[in-house]
């Protein structure tokens, strides 16, 4: 059963193979869709190009999502090309490091507004360019989350708040754009081993404390993320939206992985100098992934 047989999806968002984006398009692919595959800048180009040549997708295009007329652009083109749009896969998110590295309390006002600009109110705007090219079949948009939207973790700083304001505009959207047929979801996984993951400062430390107190005694993978979004995007989720859909070890609102107080403090001895390298990547070093 091909579930996405000649379904037109558009993905924003993958820096690498190693992406939660490139396994959700590959899933997809396995069931018959069809691609437009979106790039941010020359750096990402050398990387993207070949994974969307892999799966034969019909359209490579760049889009900045912090310029308007190059997402303007990006829209007309698939209208152009396609007539239409039935699936949207929104992966896109950045921080500075140095907002990464210190207190959330030092946040700057330039980093703050780069996190929110990025991570939140980019979803905002594809979906306003997305909802004319889904009408009147209706349509299906998923945008990736994470934990630190909803419990402190340490090093998340701004991304957090990032993702709690990305998951309050899919509630919104949903209402908005529920009477077109048009569904709006996250998707909000626990910690996976990604390019953007890699300037979390000590992310390695999270994923042991998960790893361990975990019913299932292992970390999401990129596959489980991309069945949810199978299921969300395909008429499997025919009745779901405004949804944070959270294929990770929880229990009772809570993740079964939170460290205590005590680990919380481990954690953040453990954290001190450990911070990732900051991959910058895309226009204005702007990272096009996520948590």
């Amino acid at each position: 059963m091909e579930l996405f047989k000649a379904k037109r999806v558009l993905v924003f968002g993958i820096a690498n193979e190693r992406s939660i984006a490139w396994a959700i398009t590959q899933a997809m692919q396995q069931h018959g869709a069809r691609f437009v595959i979106t790039y941010a800048g020359e750096a990402l180009e050398k990387r993207v190009v070949p994974l969307a040549e892999e799966i034969k997708a019909e359209m490579i295009l760049p889009c900045d999502v912090t310029n308007d007329a190059q997402v303007e652009q990006l829209f007309a083109e698939v209208g152009r090309q396609w007539g239409g749009i039935d699936v949207v896969i929104h992966a896109v998110a950045y921080a500075n490091r140095e907002d990464l590295e210190g207190r959330y309390l030092d946040t700057s006002r330039e980093g703050f507004k780069t996190a929110l600009e990025i991570s939140a109110y980019s979803l905002v705007l594809v979906a306003r360019h997305a909802a004319p090219l889904m009408k009147p079949q209706g349509g299906s948009i998923i945008t990736l989350s994470y934990y630190g939207a909803e419990k402190v973790v340490p090093g998340y700083n701004v991304m957090g708040i990032a993702k709690a304001a990305l998951e309050a505009s899919v509630r919104y959207l949903a209402s908005e754009l529920g009477p077109d047929n048009i569904r709006v979801n996250a998707i909000s996984a626990g910690p996976i081993k990604t390019l953007a993951a890699s300037g979390i400062r000590g992310f390695k430390s999270i994923l042991h404390v998960v790893e361990e107190k975990a019913p299932l005694r292992r970390n999401v993978t990129q596959q489980d993320v991309a069945n949810s979004a199978l299921y969300l995007c395909s008429e499997m989720g025919s009745g779901v939206t405004g949804e944070v859909v959270q294929p990770s070890e929880r229990r009772g609102g809570q993740q079964v992985g939170d460290p205590t107080d005590a680990e919380q403090r481990q954690l953040r001895d453990r954290q001190a100098g450990a911070a990732g390298p900051a991959d910058r990547v895309g226009p204005g070093a702007r990272k096009v992934s996520r948590p």
